[in-house]
């Protein structure tokens, strides 16, 4: 997919974009996509489990208004939406991360908030829904300063999600919702690929090759080197870490011209960001180190 995506392309036809983030098993997002066809849905997941479930259903539903992605939240509005470009947002039932240690994992802290603010039209609306009492309110502290008028209120069940039946089957009643429209515009510029250039050396030795550690704002593990000695290929499995976006990365090793050529190997998904660059820099540095 190009990105940022131009999303009327898509799509059959060009129409108003929404967007679900953590729609879980679908429910909400294909039968809302069912009852407002006039509106194209996107859906963003990170369990590729229940990507797969939503896809039966949106299959079976016979509808052409959906398309999900298999990403986190945060790469998804920086990199794939542009300013502007999306009308409604959607979370419902966010994992709350209660326990203290784990608070920084929660997703709408204020910078995120401003990220999506960015991402939504003038007057575009975001609804956020929580079980959890003090994530609510810790959202709604968060929201000061990122250009959204915030409506707090209480509710009934009424969105029929897999948590939220979960949670009135264990008694609760109200639920707690945050409905947020834009006022005023919050500038956050996409984050755009990096062109990513291969590296060349004239030997190499497997076993003499030491990878150091990447550590900094990027993190670059080395995991584990596969070497043919009789194809004269080599790949290199790396986990690279930055800001809000970890990847596996193969690195594949391979002479040509005379030379050996270093290079992301074909056939994976990944997005090349700065953090890539800087480990295929690595890759290069520790090969001439063998």
């Amino acid at each position: 997919m190009k990105r940022p995506a131009d999303w009327s392309g898509h799509f059959a036809s060009a129409q108003p974009v929404d967007v679900e983030i953590g729609f879980g098993n679908g429910d909400f997002l294909v039968r809302t996509a069912q009852t407002q066809p006039q509106r194209n849905f996107v859906g963003i997941e990170q369990q590729w489990e229940r990507v797969y479930k939503t896809l039966k259903k949106v299959n079976r539903s016979e509808i052409d208004n959906v398309r999900v992605l298999l990403v986190d939240a945060w790469v998804a509005l920086e990199r794939l939406f542009l300013p502007r470009s999306i009308e409604r947002i959607y979370c419902l039932f966010p994992c709350p991360w209660p326990k203290k240690e784990h608070a920084k994992h929660r997703l709408f802290s204020q910078s995120f908030l401003k990220l999506m603010n960015s991402r939504l039209k003038p007057h575009g609306q975001a609804t956020i829904v929580t079980d959890h009492q003090p994530y609510y309110a810790w959202v709604l502290e968060q929201g000061e300063g990122t250009g959204f008028l915030i409506e707090a209120k209480e509710i009934a069940t009424q969105y029929n999600t897999k948590y939220e039946r979960k949670w009135v089957e264990q008694g609760q009643e109200h639920f707690f919702e945050l409905a947020l429209t834009k006022k005023e515009h919050v500038d956050v510029p996409v984050k755009e690929d990096v062109t990513l250039q291969p590296y060349f050396i004239d030997t190499l030795d497997p076993r003499q090759f030491k990878f150091e550690k990447v550590s900094g704002p990027t993190t670059v593990v080395f995991k584990e080197l596969i070497a043919d000695e009789k194809q004269k290929k080599a790949m290199l499995h790396l986990v690279v870490a930055e800001e809000k976006l970890t990847q596996h990365l193969w690195v594949a090793i391979f002479p040509i011209e005379g030379r050996w050529c270093i290079a992301p190997a074909l056939g994976q998904n990944f997005i090349p960001s700065q953090g890539v660059a800087e480990a295929l820099q690595a890759v290069y540095q520790a090969c001439q180190g063998s």
